[in-house]
């Protein structure tokens, strides 16, 4: 029978696996997962995620058990690993799911070349979208190089069938003798205590809580931060815990009851185009890969971005004195997730308050998130900050007192995620800053910057940079 490696990444689970599914087709599934200095860089660099990571890895391994066979687990360099791997199992195919930043795909592009070169077949599988970049970019009218705008995306995406790879028992398992290392721990990677839920089980739990009630509401918890009936599936959907596929086809299957109202099917749709901007974001940085690093718009990457402000700190630390801001960065710092509302007000504070680099703000941010997804990242950070894929004709200022008027108009979220504010947000028409007394060295610190006049000066130098003035009604942009 003919051998197949199957090198697990960021798909951790075996059902509704497309590159299982792949491998199968070849022959018995050798599982292996590489620790390289490029994983490691990843998972390490939060603790939350290394955490998350480990349990995965060790819920991957116990259901291969359960079906009689096991992870082998390697550390080194991948490409010397894979090759090593190839001879000493005598495999004739090796497959993975494909990457989508720059630095994951340059490692699998140099693999595959080494494995073809070798006369290995060396197939890269599209899991972690629920449709595959080229299956969009095949409707696509013109050049294949995919879509660099989210609403054309989107229609294509609609009208998309998903795939489905729903028989994990069918899969079969080589039995062969292999050594293996030890499996990842917590302290390999210095990771936070390892807690529950970093499991395709789990996973599948949380999606069908979400499902039976919270979905129904979505189009009004995205838009609340103090509102926590949002999926929480963004770090299983990165580690591939749970299939995009599984997810969405399980909500079109939600959408079907036709005791539905109006406004829960609108729900509905809401969170399935929050799955399909995903997909976007991942077909973008696919055919684009530069974007890990530079602005997807040519004529920004020559637009000079500060990497420090005497207020960055304050930034990092949730101190601005703006409670929107602040409750989501100390969100953030505190579980590993930011409310994705929240996430565009304190992207934006860094990028035109404080004018200071996008990437800047990707760095900060990967050393708490539990989700790993840099093209993600990357893709989100430059529509904020208006030099990726956002089409607008000037850059989308979020204004951090409105926002606040609008999302947490009783300050709920703040005094959430903000101890000196128990008890000291007054809801007040014009401001949702705290009372005086909250000031000083031990309270709530006051506002660090005039959020009007940065966003001003912030479209001044946009404007002189594109070679024209700012629009006279400029702060009115300021959502």
């Amino acid at each position: 029978m003919a051998l197949v490696l199957y090198r697990f990444t960021r798909d951790l689970r075996l059902e509704d696996h497309a590159g299982l599914a792949q491998a199968a087709s070849h022959g018995a599934i050798v599982p292996v997962i590489v620790i390289d200095r490029l994983l490691q860089k990843r998972v390490e660099v939060s603790p939350r995620r290394a955490a998350f990571f480990v349990q995965a890895v060790d819920a991957l391994d116990a259901a291969l058990r359960e079906r009689g066979s096991r992870l082998i687990v390697r550390r080194g360099p991948l490409l010397k690993t894979m090759l090593n791997l190839v001879d000493q199992i005598g495999a004739g195919t090796v497959v993975w799911s494909a990457s989508y930043d720059a630095e994951a795909m340059d490692e699998d592009s140099a693999l595959r070349a080494a494995l073809e070169e070798r006369g290995v077949r060396a197939p890269i599988v599209h899991d972690a979208p629920a449709i595959p970049p080229e299956e969009t970019s095949a409707e696509k009218l013109g050049r294949g190089d995919g879509y660099r705008a989210f609403v054309p995306y989107l229609d294509v995406w609609r009208s998309l069938e998903i795939a489905s790879h729903e028989a994990p028992l069918l899969l079969r398992f080589a039995d062969v003798e292999a050594t293996s290392e030890a499996l990842p721990d917590r302290h390999e990677f210095g990771a936070a205590s390892v807690g529950e839920g970093a499991t395709p089980h789990a996973a599948l739990a949380l999606l069908t809580r979400f499902l039976q009630q919270d979905v129904l509401q979505y189009h009004v918890a995205v838009g609340v931060p103090a509102d926590g009936r949002t999926s929480r599936l963004s770090p299983h959907l990165s580690f591939g815990t749970i299939a995009a596929r599984t997810v969405v086809r399980e909500t079109k299957r939600r959408a079907e009851d036709p005791f539905l109202l109006a406004e829960e099917r609108a729900s509905l749709r809401r969170f399935l185009r929050s799955i399909a901007q995903r997909d976007f974001f991942l077909q973008l940085s696919w055919y684009h890969p530069q974007t890990q690093r530079d602005p997807l718009q040519t004529k920004m990457r020559a637009f000079p971005l500060p990497s420090s402000h005497e207020h960055l700190s304050a930034w990092k630390e949730g101190k601005t004195g703006f409670p929107l801001v602040d409750a989501g960065i100390r969100q953030l710092r505190a579980t590993g997730w930011m409310h994705p509302q929240v996430r565009l007000f304190a992207a934006s504070f860094l990028c035109f308050d404080l004018d200071v680099d996008w990437r800047i703000g990707v760095e900060e941010w990967d050393r708490h998130l539990i989700e790993d997804e840099p093209a993600l990242a990357a893709g989100n950070w430059q529509w904020v900050a208006g030099v990726g894929a956002d089409l607008a004709a000037y850059p989308r200022i979020y204004n951090p007192v409105k926002g606040a008027r609008r999302v947490d108009p009783d300050g709920v979220y703040a005094r959430t995620w903000i101890p000196e504010l128990e008890g000291g947000v007054p809801a007040l028409p014009q401001s949702l800053q705290p009372a005086l007394p909250l000031f000083g060295q031990d309270g709530y610190p006051a506002p660090i910057l005039d959020h009007n006049r940065a966003a001003r000066q912030y479209l001044q130098r946009y404007g002189t940079f594109l070679g024209a003035s700012a629009p006279g009604d400029a702060p009115r942009a300021n959502r």
